[in-house]
């Protein structure tokens, strides 16, 4: 069932509200959050249907936020508020209100959204696009207790990181943190098998994909070793080797859906690791309404201390790189893991030219 109003307010989407659910018979409210998207009337659809897939899980009131841009400067005087409502099988398994502000009332969303949460449940803010550099002082961002941003949507991911990393408050998120859960998972499963020590990393995927700068941060956060980051054709991310004193151990992903998992004396394995579409990155979000800390320490770790960003055809290793394998230099046994996660750093130059090296004593003959 859907409703239209125009250049109404928040009383009368309420009582509308009322009067769509007595119309098809549930009037009581069975929603656990508000959901609220900031969006443009570009991206406003797919939003929106990612948002209706969530629900499926997570029961919710939508409130789609869309600030129209008034052409001449005395159309910006005017205010005024359309609204769309939508209930049953039109809004999933909640409601949904499509809001588009004219004129002045655009600087002031939140006086129309805050009369239109549910009471005594919890607030996320979702922007689908161009999110504010500081999400927790915007003041949409101040009404939830979760803030949902994607780097991935930003003209400049990595840039955008910095700004999310600068501007942190507990219970920001990203979507691109939410697409590495399964890498994350299948890593962490994959060191649980073995019985070494990590010395270095090395991640792959492709060029300004802020997911692939999330996963290595992470990595170099929690294991504290040299993390070089390598581009690829992608699709996303596509290979993460660690080289650990037992054998290395690889995780690799060329097609975005199925992986190859390879542990030191064991054979290869294939592992499901699809990539997710943004209804199920929505959902994952929607799950815990707590600051996740561990996002927070990854975030704050910096892109600029990860390695230098290496292409494939760079590399001196290139000519001997077969499709399916991203060449690492190989890591020489040593007593100390330190020691050779620094040599890696520095690449052939660390080694010393013979002219350096000390004489060698001849043996005795006998």
């Amino acid at each position: 069932m859907k409703i239209d109003l125009t250049d109404t307010t928040a009383s009368k989407i309420n009582k509308a509200l009322v009067k769509g659910r007595r119309a098809i018979g549930t009037p009581a409210v069975g929603m656990v959050l508000t959901l609220v998207i900031v969006t443009d009337e570009e991206n406003a659809y797919d939003a929106l249907k990612a948002a209706d897939d969530a629900s499926m899980e997570h029961p919710s009131r939508t409130l789609v936020v869309i600030k129209r841009v008034s052409r001449s400067p005395r159309d910006r005087t005017k205010s005024r508020l359309d609204a769309e409502v939508r209930v049953g099988a039109d809004a999933g398994t909640g409601e949904t209100v499509i809001l588009r502000l004219y004129g002045e009332v655009s600087d002031h969303a939140q006086s129309v959204v805050l009369p239109l949460l549910l009471p005594d449940a919890p607030v996320v803010v979702w922007w689908s696009a161009d999110a504010p550099r500081d999400p927790a002082n915007d003041p949409l961002g101040a009404l939830g207790q979760r803030r949902v941003t994607d780097s991935y949507a930003a003209e400049k991911p990595v840039e955008e990181l910095k700004a999310r990393a600068e501007s942190y408050e507990p219970g920001d998120t990203d979507l691109a943190w939410a697409r590495i859960t399964p890498w994350r998972s299948m890593l962490a499963a994959a060191l649980d098998q073995v019985d070494c020590e990590v010395v270095s990393v090395e991640v792959a995927g492709e060029e300004a994909n802020p997911s692939v700068e999330l996963l290595a941060m992470w990595l170099a956060d929690r294991l504290h070793v040299h993390v070089r980051r390598a581009v690829s054709a992608g699709p996303g991310l596509t290979q993460v080797r660690l080289e650990t004193t037992g054998g290395p151990i690889t995780l690799h992903r060329s097609d975005g859906s199925m992986a190859t998992l390879a542990l030191p004396g064991q054979p290869d394995r294939a592992v499901a690791l699809k990539r997710r579409e943004t209804s199920e990155l929505l959902a994952e979000e929607l799950r815990r309404l707590d600051p996740d800390d561990t996002y927070a320490s990854a975030l704050r770790f910096g892109v600029d201390r990860l390695g230098g960003i290496q292409s494939v055809s760079q590399r001196p290793e290139a000519a001997t790189w077969t499709p399916g394998e991203l060449p690492v230099r190989p890591v020489h046994d040593s007593p100390q893991p330190a020691a050779r996660a620094t040599a890696a750093d520095e690449g052939d130059s660390a080694r010393p030219t013979p002219a350096q090296m000390p004489p060698v004593k001849k043996a005795d003959p006998q």
